[in-house]
């Protein structure tokens, strides 16, 4: 991670423009070819692209952020996200309690525990979390293609054994602001408050600390806005795992696999979901706008370029840590958008439940990178 402001490319701008005018057509090629489903669907194509250009431009990482806190003692990435889920928590607050979409909410379960336990571990072996393994795709990144593959065939199978998972305890989904209404949202912002301090007094002036051309702190803000508007738009907020479970069941369909061997997805709308058309769903439509995005991020940041993996063994980590991302973001009710950020911004204690879980497997895969060849 640097700091201080990324300067404008230089040299010669033609490649450059040719590679922004293909990615902001491919943008619009999205949004177009999603009109079919209706405008909400369009808009949301949209705001997928406007996340996954914020992601790329505040150099917005999860992953980097937990190992950078545990290893170095920089709290700047973690500070960004409290910020982020401060600002968050305010925005939905008045949607959710006005009946304008519904929350992310979830059992707190030890499913949830464990899933969350081994996403940590993964997203250090992978080297990205859910939305990071989109937006470095965007950017070039080779590598991570194999992260999403595993990903998605991880939370396949995990939605294959959900029978045997939703046995363990849990207690029904705990939302703050529905038990004390703006008593509970309080609450939790003096929370987030009080770990932002905590941090901020080892590192001072980290909410203004510049990783790409914007600043953490602005990257945070900007991504706070786009949740909101993706509850407004959708009627929930922003997630990220559901569509790749989705795209690794068509391809099993494909390939031969029978959903009648499946509890759940004999169920109504997973084998509606499962019929229909990529682009009717939301969470799909808004991954191939975070690709997008991205894509048209580095363009324009004269970055974008094909990245190959350093080595088989970073490779060999993707692959793994794809599978235990995406089979623990099954078992946890999302991953660290759907379950970490959407969950407390909806003030649903089981995201804080992930995030406490997530540390400890993060904790795990920082001395298990090495094994990889892959630097802390």
């Amino acid at each position: 991670m640097t700091t201080g402001a990324v300067p404008l490319p230089t040299g010669n701008p033609f490649p450059q423009r040719l590679k922004l005018a293909l990615a902001l057509a491919l943008v619009v090629s999205l949004v177009v070819g999603v009109g079919g489903f209706g405008w909400r669907q369009s808009a949301l194509a949209v705001v997928g692209t406007l996340f996954g250009y914020t992601l790329f431009h505040a150099s917005f990482g999860f992953a980097s952020s937990y190992r950078a806190l545990l290893v170095r003692g920089d709290g700047r990435g973690v500070l960004a996200q409290l910020l982020m889920l401060s600002l968050a928590t305010l925005l939905f607050a008045p949607l959710l309690i006005n009946g304008i979409g519904r929350g992310a909410l979830a059992p707190v379960a030890l499913q949830g525990a464990i899933g969350a336990f081994l996403f940590g571990i993964g997203m250090q072996l992978g080297s990205g979390c859910a939305c990071g393994t989109l937006y470095t795709i965007g950017g070039g990144s080779l590598m991570m293609l194999f992260t999403l593959l595993t990903f998605a065939t991880g939370s396949f199978l995990g939605s294959l054994s959900n029978g045997v998972w939703q046995q363990l305890p849990e207690i029904e989904p705990v939302s703050l602001l529905q038990l004390w209404g703006w008593f509970g949202v309080f609450a939790q912002l003096l929370l987030l408050a009080g770990l932002a301090f905590w941090l901020w007094s080892r590192h001072r002036g980290s909410l203004l600390a510049w990783e790409g051309f914007w600043s953490l702190a602005m990257g945070g803000i900007v991504l706070a806005l786009l949740n909101a508007l993706t509850v407004v738009l959708a009627g929930r907020p922003w997630g990220v795992t559901w569509g790749f479970t989705l795209w690794a069941a068509k391809i099993a369909a494909l390939l031969g696999w029978d959903p009648a061997t499946s509890g759940l997805w004999q169920q109504e709308r997973f084998a509606s979901a499962l019929q229909a058309s990529v682009f009717a769903d939301v969470t799909s439509v808004m991954n191939f706008g975070i690709v997008l995005g991205a894509a048209a991020a580095a363009a324009w940041a004269g970055k974008l370029s094909i990245r190959r993996p350093p080595s088989p063994r970073a490779v060999l980590a993707a692959l793994i840590g794809g599978l235990l991302m995406g089979y623990g973001a099954w078992l946890a009710f999302g991953c660290n958008v759907g379950a970490y950020f959407s969950g407390i911004a909806s003030t649903s204690l089981h995201g804080w439940l992930w995030i406490a879980f997530a540390l400890l497997g993060t904790a795990v895969g920082v001395r298990l990178r090495p094994w990889f060849s892959l630097a802390n």
